[in-house]
C-alpha cells in the first residue's frame, strides 16, 4: 500500500509528458502555412481561417487581408470596404460568408506570404478570432525547351558536340536538367532576369563526345512543374577509309614478275627478227633468178635466124 502514492506519481508525470508533446505538436501544425498554387492569368482564392456563421453578418466583424504583414491588399469593417490596395485594384473580391479573398488575372508579383486576420466586435471592443498565414505560389509557363548542336570536331570514331538547351519566359528560378544516353546531365547554366520577381529565361551548355546515335534530353523545372525536350545527336560520318599499302611479300613477287615480264620481251625482240630472216631470204633469190631466166631471149630464134642468112 505504501507504494500506491509513488506510482500514481510516476503516472501523473507520464501522462502531463504526454499532453505536453500533443500540445507542442497541434501548435506545430497550427503554425504551417497553407499553400496555395496558381499561374500567370489565372484566378485564385485564398482561404481564411474563419466562417462566420450563419445567424450572424459581416457587419459584426473587421477583416484584413495582408501580404508581408504590411501590406494591406483588402480590409472589410462594418460590412463595407474601408480599404483596397493600388496593384490589386478592380482585381479583388472577398466572399462574405467564409472570408476567402479571390485575386484575379494573377501576377508574378502576387507571388509571396498573405494573412488573414478577423476581429469580432463584442460591445465597444474588438477580439481577434483568427490569424493565419497563407503562400500563394505563383507560376509562369516556361517555353519549350529548344536543343541545338554544334560539331567542335570529328574523327573516324567520335563527333565532339557542343549541345545548348534554352528556354524563356518562365517564373520562378527555374532548374535545368537531362540525360544523355540514359546518364544524367549537368549543364552549366546561365540564368537571365531583370529583378527577382521578373521572368526568367535560361541557357544550358555542355560538350559530348558522341560515338553514335544517341538520344538527349533537356528538362526545365520549375515550381513542381517541368517542360522537356529531346532530340537524338548524330555521329557525323566524315571519315575516309586510309588505303593499305601492299605487304613486303607481295612487292617482292610483283617485282620478280614484271623483271621476268621484260626480260621476255627483250629476248622475244632480239631473236625473233633473225629467225624470220632466215626462211624468208631464200624464196625471194629464186625469184628474182627465174625473172632473169623469162628475160633471156630463146635460143630457137637465134639459130634460125644465122641459118636463114647463110
Amino acid at each position: 500500500m505504501a507504494c500506491l502514492p509513488a506510482a500514481s506519481l510516476a503516472l501523473r508525470r507520464w501522462l502531463g509528458l504526454g499532453l505536453f508533446v500533443l500540445l507542442c505538436l497541434s501548435s506545430g501544425y497550427a503554425l504551417e502555412k497553407k499553400v496555395v498554387k496558381s499561374k500567370v492569368g489565372e484566378k485564385v482564392g485564398l482561404p481564411c481561417c474563419h466562417e462566420i456563421p450563419s445567424w450572424e453578418s459581416l457587419h459584426n466583424y473587421r477583416v484584413y487581408w495582408q501580404k508581408n504583414t504590411t501590406e494591406v491588399v483588402l480590409a472589410y469593417a462594418e460590412g463595407k470596404k474601408i480599404s483596397e490596395h493600388d496593384r490589386y485594384k478592380n482585381r479583388t473580391e472577398m466572399d462574405p460568408r467564409n472570408l476567402t479573398l479571390w485575386i484575379s488575372h494573377m501576377e508574378i508579383l502576387d507571388n509571396g506570404p498573405y494573412q488573414c486576420v478577423v476581429q469580432r466586435r463584442i460591445s465597444q471592443n474588438s477580439v481577434v478570432v483568427c490569424d493565419e498565414a497563407v503562400a500563394l505560389i505563383v507560376t509562369a509557363d516556361f517555353s519549350e525547351p529548344n536543343i541545338t548542336t554544334e560539331v567542335s570536331a570529328t574523327s573516324c570514331d567520335s563527333t565532339e558536340m557542343v549541345v545548348t538547351c534554352s528556354s524563356h519566359g518562365g517564373f520562378p528560378k527555374p532548374r535545368i536538367s537531362g540525360t544523355f544516353n540514359n546518364m544524367s546531365v549537368v549543364w552549366n547554366a546561365i540564368w537571365v532576369s531583370e529583378s527577382s520577381f521578373s521572368p526568367y529565361n535560361v541557357t544550358g551548355k555542355q560538350s559530348f563526345n558522341v560515338t553514335k546515335d544517341t538520344n538527349i534530353t533537356c528538362s526545365v523545372e520549375y515550381g513542381g512543374l517541368a517542360k522537356t525536350t529531346s532530340l537524338i545527336l548524330k555521329k557525323t560520318n566524315y571519315c575516309i577509309e586510309p588505303t593499305v599499302p601492299p605487304s613486303y611479300n607481295v612487292i617482292t613477287a610483283s617485282s620478280i614478275i614484271i623483271i621476268i615480264f621484260l626480260l621476255a620481251i627483250t629476248l622475244a625482240a632480239r631473236y625473233l627478227p633473225r629467225h624470220v630472216c632466215s626462211h624468208c631470204c631464200k624464196p625471194q633469190d629464186s625469184v628474182e633468178e627465174g625473172v632473169k631466166e623469162y628475160m633471156k631471149p630463146p635460143m630457137s630464134s637465134k639459130v634460125t635466124s644465122e641459118t636463114s642468112s647463110v
